[in-house]
């Protein structure tokens, strides 16, 4: 008897288990969260409904959303809402699995969804309307939110600030639980500022 023959008279079939799809959290969110709760839109999606329909219709004509097939792509809200949820969470809560519970989809659309709408965000039309050099007025107002909201001494540092968490050996004795952070570490957060260098800053005073 051949190898062959061996591992066929050993097979045997079962039937399939057909996986039961749970109803999604998706249509609740986009048809009554969005205009009833909007608190709640945002926890889910991150954004406000105002920003989230900003940027349907600044995406919704982007070619990556049109096809030639008699399958129609589902709503490109649809599609932005998944991308969104799918970003908005880490660990085991940003898994194709988890995210595809929570629309309703499968893992499949989940995965297009995604590519889908970063293809239409990176599109160098839209990097070019959403993002552009900020004016002399915007400029001013992000001066006067930092100096309102830090230190003067910060003002002219409104480029850009990020940080990184210095994670602590042990529980500090005073105030412990303010050190706790969303990693579930006792840490340190230390910022790092880019200030822009003005003109006005090489200016010696008299």
């Amino acid at each position: 008897m051949t190898c062959i023959e061996r591992l066929y008279s050993q097979r045997y079939l079962r039937p399939r288990n057909r996986y039961r799809r749970p109803p999604g959290h998706l249509r609740h969110i986009l048809d009554v969260w969005k205009t009833d709760q909007p608190d709640q839109f945002r926890e889910n999606l991150r954004v406000m409904p105002q920003t989230f329909d900003d940027l349907v219709a600044d995406i919704e004509d982007d070619l990556v959303f049109m096809n030639s097939s008699q399958n129609e792509q589902i709503p490109v809200s649809d599609q932005l809402a998944i991308t969104l949820y799918h970003f908005g969470h880490f660990g085991n809560g940003a898994n194709l699995q988890q995210v595809a519970n929570w629309s309703g989809y499968s893992k499949g659309l989940v995965r297009l969804a995604t590519k889908h709408v970063m293809t239409a965000l990176l599109h160098p039309d839209f990097v070019r309307r959403a993002v552009h050099p900020p004016t002399t007025d915007e400029k001013e107002e992000a001066k006067v939110w930092v100096e309102g909201h830090s230190c003067k001494a910060w003002r002219n540092g409104y480029c850009m600030v990020d940080g990184t968490l210095v994670v602590l050996a042990e529980r500090p004795y005073w105030f412990g639980e303010s050190y706790f952070d969303r990693k579930c570490n006792y840490s340190l957060n230390f910022q790092v500022r880019m200030t822009l260098i003005l003109p006005s800053a090489y200016s010696k005073k008299s």
